[in-house]
């Protein structure tokens, strides 16, 4: 699996482990980075997963905000936790991650629904992921501005 693929990973899993416990995603990164300080055979968080987790705080809001009005007959709260983390994350990576090429943000979020959730779920989070990249334009300046 390549690095990139890896950080996207533990950043969805970071994401994953903040939306259970109720907790912010940067106090589950700082209990992450304290757990490697502490026991170095736990796996330590590399830059790209904390650039994936910071930025998606910043945009939390906005982006959850943004899944609400696309995700058609699903309410964020009902939809499927793994699936609300990989498109959260998803959704950063889409509109805001400049390094990222579209097709890979969304083919990443892809594959980790298909690892990680139920069998619809690689579609509905290509079919939202794909709303929001045709939206991208509007939905940054809307943030942006």
């Amino acid at each position: 699996m390549a690095a990139r693929s890896k950080a996207r990973r533990r950043a969805f899993q970071i994401l994953f482990e903040a939306d259970q416990r109720g907790t912010s995603v940067q106090e589950v990164l700082a209990d992450q980075i304290r757990l490697h300080r502490a026991d170095e055979r736990q796996p330590a968080v590399g830059d790209f997963t904390m650039q994936l987790v910071e930025g998606y705080a910043r945009y939390t809001a906005r982006i959850d905000e943004l899944i609400a009005t696309y995700a058609v007959d699903w309410d964020l709260d009902r939809m499927p936790a793994a699936d609300r983390s990989i498109v959260r994350l998803g959704a950063y990576e889409l509109i805001w991650e400049d390094g990222t090429p579209d097709a890979v943000a969304i083919d990443e979020a892809v594959q980790l629904a298909k690892e990680f959730s139920t069998d619809d779920s690689p579609a509905f989070v290509n079919g939202l992921l794909g709303r929001f990249k045709d939206l991208k334009p509007r939905l940054r300046r809307d943030v942006d501005a």
